[in-house]
């Protein structure tokens, strides 16, 4: 709901992702938490709980229109992410849930630290009632002592958003253990999608699980911030180039040997000489027992700070006791992270033979690896074709946004980092500008970072230096409303208020400008220009070396204006404010 009294359940591609979940998984859970409000719930202020019923109602309107238009159950709905809860809000939040027949949506809170949420949940008997979990965000797998006397399911509802390389990997597999062996993390036992929009939605299997991870594939422009920070990478959809890293191997050894029911067992610690295990079982006889060793070195994730330990090799002994004592056979799994020469991932080792030994067995650990030992035999690394090979981002690209029946809502490799860029049709106009982009937020929402007070969508390679950027623009605000084209962007979400690069803008006041950053403090240039609303003009900007000169329907307004920082950066297109306006034929040439 962009604005008021605004419906559309078919923008951006969330839909498609949990339907196509679903079908890979009818009992995978849906989670939506709000990462930004509209602006128009704030009704002048940057705070979603000005008018409760009405936040509440809006939250409602999505976890509705999810099962109307799409036959989706919304299991969980967070409060806001890593942001102020208002516990009348919360209690408001389940009241409308229960009165529009919705008792089923759980509600998590306050995806933020344990405190204050835990302490107020005690002081408060109908708080207490109404959240049926406590979601902390990156806990370092420790916990607080209100948050255990809530007797709540405990969750790390976000973790891990660490570069997937082997340290993230090591990340990865140690928190998966220890969130629950120090930190009795024990709702859920498994991972999966956070994806960030307006409303973050996490994919999760129904099974128990202590660790939600951030997040699941990391498909958006590498030097964004946290670029690469998802299990896997695919951040080149022209080419199909992906790369399936480590951290997805590092969740399979525990995510492929449990089930839904299973639970921990009481016997799980840390090892002697470091590293941990934990246990598991459905309660029929199976078992899976998970052993990690990740160093400190490679396991450090983003955040917390991690106090230094020491792991070094030892011999672990391990003794299965009453029913599991006549296991016959433990099928062996094994990770090693680190050096190339010696790596492996999630590699079949020779089942371990039980009948002779009494259920004993012992294990020689080195650091940076991982065990699964499993009475399941359905484990499998499974296989995928040798992906496409990696390419740059083309150095011509062209897109007149010419779809009639758009599959997305969103143009393909455009990246809005402020502002919603979809596709639309003019219906009132059958010429060359029938089908373009439009901006569509009227008014800035309530914001999650330090967001920018213009709109913009960043497209090409950040490695881009030399490069022109030609674009047909159409400003629908009479007199106040502006736009620009812009190259060497160098900056991006939630950093975009401090990008630079070079902005060629033009206003419906008859005026342009030349900016040397979005926000609009290093002015290059101005003057005045013959333009209005409601008029398509084409505006182009060429970056070469150390200068910079820009052109209005084919007539240069400036030139050779020199642009020393930065050196590099990416296209973009954008508003001067949050408003209406549209974009069409875009181009984009670089020479390097």
């Amino acid at each position: 709901m962009h604005y008021a009294l605004d419906e559309n359940y078919f923008r951006g591609y969330e839909w498609w992702l949990m339907k196509e979940a679903k079908k890979r998984n009818p009992n995978i859970i849906l989670m939506g938490l709000p990462w930004s409000f509209p602006g128009w719930l704030g009704k002048g202020f940057n705070w979603p709980y000005v008018n409760l019923q009405l936040t509440a109602y809006y939250v409602i309107t999505w976890i509705v229109g999810a099962k109307h238009y799409h036959d989706l159950d919304i299991d969980y709905i967070g409060i806001w992410n890593e942001r102020s809860f208002d516990i009348n809000y919360i209690k408001v939040l389940r009241r409308m849930l229960n009165y529009q027949g919705l008792n089923q949506v759980k509600i998590i809170a306050s995806d933020n630290l344990w405190e204050p949420i835990s302490a107020s949940m005690l002081l408060d008997s109908e708080l207490l009632e109404v959240i049926d979990v406590i979601g902390a965000h990156y806990p370092g797998t420790h916990i607080v002592k209100d948050a255990k006397l809530t007797k709540k399911k405990l969750w790390s509802s976000e973790d891990f958003s660490t570069v997937n390389s082997d340290v993230g990997a090591g990340c990865l597999g140690r928190i998966l253990n220890q969130n629950y062996i120090n930190g009795c993390m024990t709702a859920l036992l498994d991972i999966y999608i956070l994806i960030t929009s307006s409303f973050g939605i996490y994919l999760l299997s129904n099974q128990p699980f202590s660790t939600i991870a951030w997040n699941l594939v990391a498909s958006y422009y590498e030097q964004l911030p946290y670029g690469r920070c998802g299990l896997m990478t695919a951040q080149e959809p022209w080419s199909g180039h992906y790369v399936v890293e480590s951290p997805i191997w590092v969740s399979a050894h525990t995510t492929q040997f449990t089930q839904p029911g299973w639970y921990y067992l009481k016997t799980v610690g840390h090892l002697e000489k470091g590293g941990s295990y934990v246990a598991l079982t459905d309660g029929l006889g199976n078992l899976t027992i998970i052993i990690e060793t990740m160093s400190h070195k490679r396991s450090k994730c983003i955040r917390p700070f991690l106090p230094y330990f020491n792991v070094s090799h030892q011999f672990a002994t391990f003794v299965l006791k009453g029913s599991f004592s006549e296991i016959p056979e433990l099928q062996v799994w094994y990770t090693k992270l680190g050096k190339p020469s010696t790596r492996f991932l999630f590699k079949q080792l020779d089942s371990l033979w039980l009948l002779d030994s009494s259920g004993t067995f012992s294990l020689e650990l080195q650091e940076d690896e991982l065990f699964t030992l499993t009475t399941l035999t359905t484990g499998g690394k499974g296989s995928y074709p040798l992906p496409p090979k990696s390419q740059p981002f083309p150095r011509i690209y062209k897109d007149d946004f010419d779809v009639d029946y758009p599959f997305f809502s969103e143009a393909p490799n455009f990246a809005d980092q402020t502002g919603v860029f979809e596709y639309f049709t003019n219906i009132e106009d059958p010429g060359e500008h029938r089908f373009t982009l439009r901006q569509v937020l009227n008014q800035r929402p309530i914001t999650w970072a330090a967001d920018a007070y213009n709109t913009i969508s960043i497209i090409g390679d950040y490695k881009w230096s030399n490069l022109t950027v030609t674009c047909d623009v159409y400003i629908e605000t009479p007199e106040k409303g502006g736009v620009f084209i812009a190259g060497r962007v160098n900056k991006g979400g939630i950093l975009i208020r401090g990008a630079r690069g070079v902005f060629f803008w033009i206003f419906a006041n008859g005026t342009y400008r030349v900016t040397g950053d979005l926000a609009g403090w290093i002015i290059y240039a101005l003057g005045h220009v013959d333009v209005t609303a409601k008029t398509w003009y084409t505006l182009r900007l060429i970056i070469k070396g150390r200068f910079s000169s820009g052109m209005l329907n084919g007539r240069y307004v400036w030139t050779n204006i020199p642009v020393s920082f930065p050196k590099n950066g990416w296209a973009a297109i954008g508003t001067h404010s949050f408003e209406f306006a549209q974009f069409d034929n875009f181009h984009v040439e670089a020479t390097s």
